[in-house]
């Protein structure tokens, strides 16, 4: 838990005139003078105004910066909307190796053959999760996979309907991702609503689906947590008009190594390597969002593909090669596999496990969500009744008639030690609070959490006011984040030039 401490001083406040923590070395004789060398430089004409410390407090100074940072090494992370999971150091230690992190991105094709052989390998293994025998690894985020699905799609009704299906379908509870990339990919979006027990509503569905009907895009199990019982029929009626069924496969945490979407029904998903396979998440990047498909989708997939040309024998290694050879294909999405060392900790994570831990993982994570969900629905709203996957998500119905809002539980939770869940998303439920507790926390964890939880519980029964005022232990309170929109401060305010 964390205490309370005495806010932080900048670096300009324990700046003192003079002080140094580096000392240039001297200008070797013989080279020309600064002067020279930058002549006809604009120069600036007053002082950087850049703190001056000594190399210890500098230290010191981020040092204490970084051990205020909540991050998944240090606190639970039930971030319901984005998979927080430990990311295990041998993923790490692999990625670092010499062999892998110093190639070069325009290398031959020789020259990288053991790079090709984990991109292959990979494919591999995420066909076999997906039961879709077509893999592409090109998308650079889960977005960016429902993208490079959609032009896919795009893709072959133009080739097959031109001009006859512009609508791609998206159930009311969907990541918002859904809706734009629709947009960027050239479709039109109609909304499927979700019936009682938080799935998607099947009159609805029939309702909405007529020949303009390009695909629908369904996350399943859905951002409520909770599986879709009707995906084959959803699927088989989509097929009956020659639409597509797209799966954001944000989830597939919850389902890999039970069922897999090719047997149901999908025709293309994409894989947030950061939630099922373990590789890091947040910080910028880089992402990675692989893509799954059907044989009759798969002459559209990006090029280059990564294809073995020879299989191992006589003792020799397998060789491949990226193919460009594809007519049909949207053509490339991205340049380079920037994201190279993500793509290889998510092989190591699944060699790792094998088949049978890989179907562990997912079995505890859903055991560990309705454990959560079980010993806080007395004091936290259900929205739905039904048994939910990996993540729960409740609201916060019960405090806000006491005055304290889900922002309030979130914010309490910070002085408490644990980073918030997703609040307020799905958009269908009012108030809501999105717990997702991973596979990789322990049962102590979990019940500390939810101690913390049914505290806060009663407090807004007692003292609302304390909620709707924290954070009270932290440095920073709550902030304007409208006015940091608007209005960002964008220049040091040192900075007298």
């Amino acid at each position: 838990m964390r205490a309370t401490e005495n806010p932080l001083p900048t670096l300009f406040e324990i700046s003192q005139p003079g002080r140094e923590g580096v000392e240039a070395p001297p200008i070797p004789d013989g080279l020309p003078e600064l002067d020279d060398c930058l002549s006809g430089v604009k120069l600036r004409q007053s002082a950087l105004n850049l703190p001056e410390v000594g190399e210890l407090d500098g230290v010191r100074h981020y040092t204490r910066l970084s051990q205020r940072n909540m991050s998944i090494d240090t606190e639970f992370y039930p971030l319901g909307s984005c998979t927080m999971k430990y990311n295990p150091r041998i993923n790490e230690a692999i990625a670092s190796l010499k062999g892998f992190s110093q190639a070069h991105p325009l290398a031959k094709e020789e020259e990288i053959q053991g790079w090709l052989a984990v991109f292959f390998q990979l494919q591999q293994i995420l066909a076999e999760v997906s039961g879709l025998p077509h893999v592409s690894l090109q998308p650079a985020a889960g977005a960016h996979g429902e993208l490079t699905a959609l032009m896919m799609f795009k893709a072959y009704h133009e080739e097959h309907h031109p001009n006859e299906k512009n609508v791609i379908l998206i159930p009311d509870s969907a990541h918002g991702t859904n809706p734009s990339s629709c947009t960027i990919a050239g479709f039109k979006t109609r909304e499927v609503k979700s019936g009682g027990d938080g799935t998607v509503d099947m009159e609805s569905f029939r309702e909405a689906l007529k020949d303009d009907v390009a695909g629908m895009m369904i996350t399943n199990p859905n951002t409520l947590g909770i599986f879709e019982p009707q995906i084959a029929e959803i699927s088989e009626a989509l097929h009956s008009v020659d639409a597509f069924l797209y799966m954001d496969g944000a989830n597939m945490n919850a389902i890999m190594g039970i069922t897999r979407p090719g047997d149901f029904g999908v025709d293309v998903m994409h894989y947030n390597l950061h939630k099922t396979f373990s590789t890091p998440h947040g910080g910028g990047g880089p992402g990675a969002g692989p893509i799954a498909c059907t044989d009759k989708l798969e002459p559209f997939l990006p090029v280059p593909r990564i294809e073995e040309v020879s299989s191992q024998q006589n003792g020799l290694s397998p060789t491949y090669r990226l193919s460009q050879d594809h007519p049909s294909s949207i053509g490339k999405v991205r340049t380079h596999f920037g994201n190279s060392g993500i793509l290889l900790r998510a092989l190591v994570y699944a060699l790792a496990h094998g088949p049978e831990d890989l179907k562990q993982v997912s079995q505890i994570a859903v055991l560990n969500a309705n454990y959560i969900r079980k010993r806080l629905e007395g004091e936290f709203h259900l929205p739905f009744s039904t048994d939910c996957m990996h993540e729960v998500v409740f609201t916060a119905r019960h405090q806000k008639a006491f005055g304290a809002r889900a922002l309030d539980i979130a914010k309490r939770l910070i002085d408490l030690g644990y980073h918030p869940p997703t609040i307020y998303f799905p958009l269908v439920v009012h108030e809501a609070l999105m717990i997702e507790p991973t596979e990789t926390e322990t049962l102590q964890t979990l019940d500390s959490f939810c101690d913390a939880m049914l505290q806060i519980a009663e407090e807004a029964k007692q003292n609302p006011e304390l909620l709707q005022n924290a954070p009270q232990l932290q440095p920073v309170k709550r902030l304007d984040e409208v006015q940091a929109v608007k209005s960002p401060i964008l220049v040091c305010p040192c900075d007298t030039e």
